[in-house]
């Protein structure tokens, strides 16, 4: 990696403009960890130093094996990969991540990357493709921009949980009936298809209202877009 002048690095305030808390006074589970995994001693050690200089902790691996069986706490964060390493490389990772539905945001970092390897990781979802020897300041701009989309995956999850805790305490009439209106049909329609009174169906609005916590009809239809399809359709 090529040194640059310690000023030239971005400070936690100005990673915290970013949505990175990098304050002492976050708790452990909230502070943000990289995980670095290059099969390279140097390029770890110099990566973790880098990062622990502007308050971001730091754990390394040797390879991916080495990651996956550490059985590391899950935390904010980012996973910066070489390519290629003994055994498994970061590519292999990056498709047995995405088969398993952990969508951790991961930056290459590489010393032997082409054209094509980089298309095929960029379309995969990877928040950059880094060339060896990498810039620091380039380095922690992208880290910073993992961390940040992790956080907001990490929100928008805990949203869809809490939407899915709401919508299991309706009855399945209640579910139709709030299916129809982020549809957008009227009151008077939605009892027609359900052949029930259209005061039956303003009964099952207020529930659906309460249950939902939603304080407006544009509130119930976005928490309802906002869990997936696959889910909003299973039956309860």
């Amino acid at each position: 990696m090529n040194q640059e002048p310690r000023r030239q690095l971005p400070s936690s305030a100005t990673l915290a403009t970013r949505g990175v808390n990098v304050g002492e006074d976050a708790s452990l589970a909230e502070r943000p960890l990289v995980l670095i995994v290059d099969d390279d001693l140097e390029v770890r050690m110099a990566l973790a130093e880098l990062l622990e200089s502007v308050g971001i902790d730091a754990a390394t691996f040797g390879s991916t094996r080495d990651w996956l069986e550490s059985g590391a706490v899950d935390r904010p964060g980012c996973l910066i990969l070489d390519v290629r390493m003994p055994g498994s490389s970061g590519l292999d990772l990056q498709h047995h991540l995405a088969r398993s539905g952990d969508p951790k945001p991961i930056i290459f970092l590489t010393g032997h990357g082409d054209i094509p390897m980089t298309v095929q990781a960029m379309k995969a979802g990877a928040v950059d493709f880094l060339t060896k020897p990498v810039r620091d300041q380039t380095l922690l701009d992208a880290v910073a921009a993992g961390i940040e989309r992790d956080l907001a995956q990490r929100a928008n999850a805990h949203a869809v949980r809490r939407h899915l805790d709401l919508l299991a305490a309706l009855t399945p009439r209640e579910r139709q009936v709030l299916a129809e209106v982020a549809r957008g049909r009227l009151n008077k329609q939605i009892a027609f298809d359900l052949g029930i009174s259209q005061i039956t169906v303003k009964l099952h609005r207020s529930n659906v209202m309460r249950k939902m916590r939603a304080s407006s009809v544009g509130e119930l239809i976005r928490a309802w877009e906002a869990i997936p399809q696959d889910l909003r359709e299973r039956r309860p």
